[in-house]
């Protein structure tokens, strides 16, 4: 399977196919997340799409069947599918994956649904102290799994670092600052605002990014990273 070099090159052809089946029922193409921005890496991060129907279109899913295998063995992710109705009565519930779509996104094709979204700071909130305390269980669960040993250690560390800076562009959103695009940059922004230790965060982001850590230093890092996850969670529980 070829590398997908840069995301854009197939806006055209994936637009084309989804034209194809849905014609005018298709609303919007857009790709968001790592792969509308500098931390994309070729074969190496999804390619995350938005595909926006109209509420006439979304009852015929099956059509996409052929397209959405086609492009999953090109190395794009999975799509997910909505209407305008469904992401409008959405942003109560679900306020902080549609406050990422928004941060760092491209319109491939059709209407920016994304563009004019707004979010209660209340149902943000809720959500980010949820995230949290869900992501803090399943560490303090993943970890006892992995036996102490360092792979596993960088491997859970790596899975779950993602997550956790969503929540972070969420926590910025609250106090009113721009949501930067870079993984690293969100995370000295949120040091900037909350009383967290960036240097933490920021060994967990060389791990996941395949930087060397001596084995025996990976389970130090393990534990300070939950240390912070857990005052993290303390300072949100406190936020009006």
């Amino acid at each position: 399977m070829a590398k997908i070099e840069k995301p854009e090159e197939i806006f055209s052809d994936i637009t084309h196919d989804y034209r194809e089946i849905y014609g005018d029922g298709l609303v919007s193409v857009i790709l968001y997340g790592s792969g509308a921005g500098k931390d994309y890496r070729p074969g190496k991060s999804d390619l995350n799409f938005l595909i926006v129907l109209s509420e006439e279109a979304i009852d015929h899913l099956d059509r996409a069947l052929k397209p959405v295998s086609r492009w999953r063995k090109k190395g794009v992710a999975t799509p997910l599918f909505m209407t305008r109705p469904y992401i409008a009565s959405s942003l109560d519930s679900y306020p902080l994956e549609f406050l990422n779509m928004q941060k760092g996104y491209v319109l491939a094709y059709g209407e920016d649904v994304l563009r004019d979204l707004s979010f209660e700071p209340c149902h943000l909130r809720l959500q980010c102290e949820r995230e949290i305390m869900g992501k803090l269980l399943l560490l303090r669960e993943r970890f006892l799994e992995t036996e102490g040993r360092p792979r596993r250690l960088r491997d859970l560390i790596g899975e779950s670092i993602t997550a956790l800076i969503s929540i972070f562009g969420g926590l910025l959103y609250l106090k009113g600052r721009e949501i930067p695009f870079s993984r690293r940059e969100v995370v000295e922004a949120l040091a900037r605002e909350y009383p967290v230790d960036a240097g933490v965060f920021m060994r967990c982001l060389d791990m996941k990014e395949g930087g060397k850590v001596p084995p025996s230093e990976t389970q130090d890092i393990f534990m300070a990273y939950l240390a912070e996850v857990r005052r993290l969670r303390g300072v949100v529980d406190e936020l009006e």
